[in-house]
């Protein structure tokens, strides 16, 4: 063996690497202009989504706030007499009211019982879908579509005709079963029952975007761990509660804030239904606010009872974002 082969090569030493450019230095364009940093572009992109929502939204809810805070009537409209800085009085006064909160009562069980007919029905549809043919799936969704894309007047009108005490086809129906004699029935005689007519239009509407977001979120759900679950001796109920529900749970969150937002916020149902003039029995807080304002033309108790409203529905949107927190947390 030789030298050369005894002996330990040297080590050479690592290049030297140049130090990186201080965050504060940022790349040059390809015309010489300096690109915008990482935490800026999400900015610039929101940018226009959040100027639009200021110029269409902002002005509308700072002369809400600004109502809500004066005596407003028509001679402040049409500039008689100039508005008068309240205070808190109208809110005392709307508060202090026994109506008002018949109307909060009202709407709360009118929009909870409208999510929870909204929710079963939706994921019930939306579980049957996964099991129908091909074809069949494709003609249901169209058809879901379709009732979902109707205008909410349009729809309105139809159910006034379902259930026409005169003319309805639903009467018509029921009367034909043995017993049972629905010929004139006024279904908006009393306040229960003309709104869970009203409900049934609001679920009727809702179900079509419940139904397909869900099966959206079917089509995630792992196979491998419904097959397990079942190896494992679970039945459909124990799949759906243990395996389908947990992943589908985020979404479920997210639908059913939103229906809650939505159903609480009804009003041309209400107000097409009982052919612009709601009666007590059938307010709920957008038609009451309404009526406040322009029918009896107190615009500052109309706009306090409006920002009631909005607030009662941040405190739906601060339980849903803990909601999601939680979520996020646990994955």
């Amino acid at each position: 063996m030789s030298a050369a082969d005894t002996t330990t090569p040297a080590k050479v030493p690592p290049p030297r690497q140049a130090p990186p450019p201080p965050a504060s230095v940022r790349p040059l364009g390809p015309r010489g202009r300096r690109t915008p940093s990482g935490a800026a572009v999400p900015w610039l992109l929101l940018a226009p989504c959040l100027l639009t929502l200021v110029l269409v939204m902002g002005y509308p809810l700072v002369r809400l706030v600004t109502l809500s805070f004066q005596t407003f009537g028509q001679s402040q409209l049409w500039g008689f007499q100039p508005a008068e800085w309240a205070g808190f009085d109208n809110f005392a006064e709307v508060l202090g009211d026994g109506q008002f909160w018949a109307v909060v009562l009202r709407t709360i069980v009118f929009a909870g019982g409208a999510v929870v007919f909204t929710m079963v029905a939706g994921m019930a549809i939306a579980l049957l879908l996964q099991r129908v043919s091909g074809w069949l799936r494709i003609l249901i969704n169209i058809v879901l579509v379709a009732g979902w894309g109707m205008p909410v007047i349009v729809a309105t009108t139809v159910f006034k005709w379902l259930f026409d005490s005169d003319y309805g086809v639903l009467n018509a129906l029921l009367s034909r079963l043995p017993g049972v004699e629905m010929t004139g029935h006024n279904w908006f005689a009393s306040g229960p029952q003309g709104l869970a007519v009203i409900m049934l239009l609001v679920v009727w509407g809702a179900v079509p975007f419940v139904v397909i977001t869900l099966s959206a979120g079917l089509t995630q759900v792992p196979r491998e761990l419904e097959e397990a679950a079942r190896l494992d001796g679970a039945g459909s109920w124990g799949v759906f509660r243990y395996v389908t529900l947990p992943i589908l749970k985020p979404i479920i969150v997210m639908l059913t804030t939103l229906s809650v937002i939505w159903d609480m916020g009804v009003f041309p149902q209400v107000f097409v239904m009982r052919n612009g003039h709601p009666e007590a029995e059938f307010q709920v807080l957008n038609t009451y606010s309404y009526d406040r304002a322009f029918v009896v033309n107190d615009y500052a108790q109309g706009s306090a009872i409006a920002l009631l409203t909005v607030l009662l529905l941040l405190g739906v949107v601060a339980v849903y974002m803990r909601q999601m927190l939680k979520i996020g947390d646990v994955e």
